[in-house]
């Protein structure tokens, strides 16, 4: 695959402080990218850098193999063929949907920008639509319009910032894998930032979790969610408990639940205390278990029971039943683990996320 964006150890500073440390990551062409983090973490930086409306501090940023950025040089936005997503549409509210999307084509002849806007209207889910205006939409219908816009010119990338985080949580969910399907279509490189895991794991092919200006990790979902590389990350991604152990062989780990066997093998010294992750689907349900736990908290999730157990040592894990087995608080169940997925941290180390993983992708 071409690469199409490169960061090379890239350095910001906002408001005199470093945002952005020593971060690199390279976007291949038809790649949708997230950057993934709570508030304050350095991943709109990182995007308003990309954009060209963030000077670096350190490192440099290439396009197709040339430098827009560094240090002393920043190519200015119009002139990098990015096209927008924000947050807020940022739609003209005296244009119509179709004046919206075509505004980007107005050198184009009238034929050619036309024929476009039709075909990105339809792309979009918005047939009819195309003489309404921005107020007459609705937040989702306003959002595709703003893709629609940023698709048009058909730009080398498309950078999105926090573009669901004003809808309501039902339509930005429907509106993550729709947009993921019209980007995929058009063949779109996208560069997502978000704090939200599950929009990003929506939508991304590879997902960077950043901490404190740092790239923790730049992996698949499905890696972030069973292989993180420190605590951080394994805190911030997903749900799940941390139980303590003892490290017996390089593969398994005596626990106050019994000895859990995986498919990692750790380097550390025999006995070494450890504490290993269990995610909800790694207890699974077992009546016939000689492992009793008690349902202290409950929630219905339609399909599934998300249910909160404490451990007859007191510790607690979380499991999803099948919502048919509809356990009460005070109930007593069995339980064992399949966590075929060992993760686990030294105790020294485990809250501190000093690894950094930025595999390529």
């Amino acid at each position: 695959m071409n690469e199409i964006l490169a960061l090379n150890n890239i350095d910001c500073r906002y408001d005199g402080r470093l945002a952005v440390s020593g971060l690199s990551l390279h976007v291949n062409t038809g790649d949708i990218v997230c950057l993934l983090g709570p508030s304050g973490c350095g991943k709109t930086t990182v995007l308003r850098a990309i954009a060209g409306f963030h000077p670096l501090s350190g490192g440099q940023i290439k396009i197709k193999g040339v430098t827009v950025s560094n240090s002393k040089f920043t190519l200015p936005p119009e002139k990098r063929r990015f096209g927008m997503v924000f947050q807020d549409h940022a739609l003209f509210p005296h244009l119509s949907v179709s004046g919206n999307i075509g505004f980007g084509l107005r050198g184009m002849p009238t034929a050619a920008r036309e024929a476009i806007v039709n075909e990105l209207v339809e792309i979009v889910g918005l047939g009819g639509m195309a003489e309404r205006y921005p107020h007459e939409l609705s937040g989702g219908q306003q959002q595709r319009v703003a893709l629609a816009r940023a698709l048009a010119p058909k730009p080398d990338l498309i950078l999105m910032d926090e573009p669901f985080s004003n809808l309501d949580i039902e339509l930005r969910e429907r509106l993550s894998s729709e947009i993921r399907q019209i980007l995929k279509q058009r063949g779109a490189t996208a560069v997502l930032v978000t704090h939200d895991q599950y929009e990003s794991f929506a939508l991304g092919d590879v997902v960077g979790v950043m901490h404190e200006g740092k790239l923790l990790q730049w992996d698949t979902p499905y890696n972030l969610y069973h292989e993180p590389c420190n605590r951080f990350v394994a805190d911030f991604i997903g749900q799940g408990v941390f139980l303590n152990g003892r490290l017996l062989t390089p593969d398994s780990v005596e626990t106050e639940i019994g000895v859990l066997k995986g498919n990692r093998a750790y380097g550390w010294e025999r006995g070494t205390p450890v504490a290993i992750l269990l995610r909800p689907d790694d207890i699974v349900p077992d009546p016939n278990s000689a492992l009793q736990v008690e349902v202290i908290q409950r929630a219905f999730r339609g399909a599934e029971i998300l249910y909160t157990l404490r451990l007859p040592s007191g510790g607690r894990v979380l499991s999803l039943f099948p919502s048919h087995a509809d356990h009460t608080i005070g109930d007593r169940v069995g339980i064992r683990v399949q966590a075929d997925h060992l993760v686990a941290f030294p105790l020294t180390d485990a809250h501190h996320p000093k690894t950094i993983s930025s595999a390529s992708n």
